[in-house]
C-alpha cells in the first residue's frame, strides 16, 4: 500500500470547511469484464483477452492487463485491437453475469455504509464518514472491502481513499491493479500539483495539447493560473479546473444516484467532410454507446447527436420519444436519421458524439453539504 502522506510533507492545511471534508472511498474493479472471463475460463488466465465483438464493426468493451501491454484499450475498434495484439482472444460480452457479480460487490459495500454511489457495474464511491461498524478508519474499511471482494468473487479491486470524490477516484487508479492509495487531509493539494494534466478527469488529448500550448503540464502549473485566465481560455470548465488544482471537490456521495446520460464521442485525427465517412464513424459510435448503455443498465427517451466543426463550432440535434428507446436497433435508427438530416454539412467535422438521456429515475441535483471539524481538531482519522 502506498500512502501519499509518506511522500509529501504537510506544510500547509486546507480550509476544511470550504473543501467539504469527508471520508470517501472509490472502489474500481480491475479489468472487470475481462477478469470475470478469465476467472470463469481458466484457459484464458495469463493471456490477452478482450471482451467485445471481433467483427469489422466490433468494439472492445474491456481488455485484460495482458492485452493492455500491447496498447489495447476499451472503446477501441476491434480491428485495431487485433492488429496491435495478434494473439488477442475475443470473448462475447455476458452482461447478465457481470451484473450478477456487480450485485455481489454492491452487497459488500452496503455492509460498511449505506452511502454508496455506483458509477457503473465496476466502480462506486462510498462515503464512510459515519463509521457505522466502528472500524476506526477509512483506510481499514477499504482494506476489508478489497479482501471481501477477493474472497467472495475471486476478483481483485483497487481503491482510493481521500477526503473528496475527485481525489479518491484519482487515488484508486494510482496503484492499479490490486492496489490501495490514501491521500490524507492536508496532502491533497501537494498530490494534485505533481499530477500530469492528463490525469485530471475531463481533460482529453486535445485538452492536454491546449494546456501544453499555454504552459500547463502539471496540476501545479494549473494552480498557478488565475481564475480569470482559466475562464478566458476554458470557459465553463474553468471553475472545476480551479478547484481541482487545489484538491477541492464539494460533491456529495449520493446513494444510487441516477445517471444524467450515457454517451460517447470521438475526435478525429483528420477532419471529415464526406457523408459516407461520417456514416461509417457513426456506426462505430453507436456500437460503443450501446455497449455502455447495456453495461450501465440505463433506459432513456432522448437521443442526441453532437457534432463539432473544424472551427470548433458545435451543433447538436436531438429526438425524444414518449417512452424509453426500445432497443439497439431503434437507437441506431434515430441516430442515423439525426445525422442524415444534417447532410451535406457546411464545414468539415472534427468530433462526433451520441448520447442517450432523459433516463428513467433521473432526479435533480441536491445542494452540496459540507462538514466542519470541531475547534482544535486538525484531522479526521483516515
Amino acid at each position: 500500500m502506498v500512502t501519499v502522506a509518506d511522500t509529501f510533507p504537510r506544510d500547509s492545511e486546507p480550509d476544511r470547511t470550504a473543501i467539504g471534508l469527508r471520508k470517501v472511498i472509490h472502489v474500481d474493479m480491475d479489468a472487470f469484464f475481462a477478469s470475470v472471463e478469465q476467472r470463469d475460463d481458466p484457459s484464458l488466465r495469463g493471456k490477452p483477452v478482450a471482451v467485445g465483438g471481433s467483427s469489422d464493426r466490433g468494439v472492445v468493451a474491456a481488455a485484460s492487463y495482458e492485452a493492455r501491454v500491447f496498447g489495447v484499450r476499451s472503446a477501441m475498434p476491434s480491428v485495431r485491437a487485433a492488429k496491435l495484439c495478434p494473439d488477442l482472444i475475443f470473448c462475447r460480452p455476458r452482461f447478465e453475469v457481470y451484473k450478477a457479480v456487480s450485485q455481489q460487490i454492491r452487497a459488500i459495500f452496503l455492509d460498511y455504509t449505506p452511502h454508496v454511489e455506483p458509477l457503473s457495474l465496476d466502480e462506486a464511491y462510498l462515503d464512510v464518514t459515519d463509521d457505522v461498524r466502528g472500524i476506526g478508519s477509512a483506510t481499514r474499511i477499504a482494506e476489508l472491502i478489497r479482501k471481501r471482494i477477493r474472497a467472495d468473487t475471486g476478483l481483485t479491486a483497487s481503491a482510493g481513499v481521500s477526503y473528496n470524490k475527485f481525489l479518491a477516484k484519482i487515488a484508486s487508479d494510482q496503484n492499479k491493479p490490486d492496489g490501495l492509495c490514501v491521500i490524507r487531509p492536508g496532502d491533497g493539494a501537494h498530490f494534485v500539483a505533481t499530477l500530469p494534466i492528463r490525469r485530471f478527469h475531463g481533460i482529453g488529448p486535445r485538452g492536454a495539447d491546449k494546456m501544453a500550448a499555454l504552459g500547463i503540464a502539471t496540476g501545479g502549473d494549473l494552480r498557478d493560473k488565475s481564475l480569470a485566465f482559466l475562464r478566458e481560455n476554458f470557459g465553463s470548465q474553468a471553475d472545476y479546473l480551479y478547484r481541482a488544482a487545489r484538491g477541492i471537490d464539494l460533491r456529495q456521495v449520493k446513494a444510487d444516484r441516477p445517471r444524467k446520460s450515457v454517451g460517447g464521442e470521438r475526435t478525429f485525427e483528420r477532419d471529415i467532410s464526406s457523408g459516407s465517412a461520417l456514416r461509417d464513424t457513426l456506426e462505430n459510435i453507436i456500437e460503443i454507446v450501446w455497449e455502455r448503455i447495456e453495461r450501465s443498465g440505463s433506459s432513456g427517451r432522448t437521443v442526441t447527436l453532437k457534432l463539432k466543426f473544424n472551427d470548433f463550432t458545435p451543433l447538436t440535434r436531438a429526438r425524444s420519444l414518449s417512452r424509453a428507446v426500445a432497443n439497439k436497433a431503434e437507437f441506431a435508427d434515430i441516430a442515423r436519421a439525426l445525422l442524415d438530416a444534417q447532410l451535406p454539412l457546411p464545414k468539415p467535422v472534427r468530433l462526433m458524439g451520441l448520447t442517450l438521456s432523459a433516463l428513467e429515475g433521473e432526479e435533480p441535483e441536491h445542494p452540496v453539504e459540507t462538514i466542519a471539524l470541531s475547534a482544535g481538531q486538525t484531522e479526521l482519522p483516515f
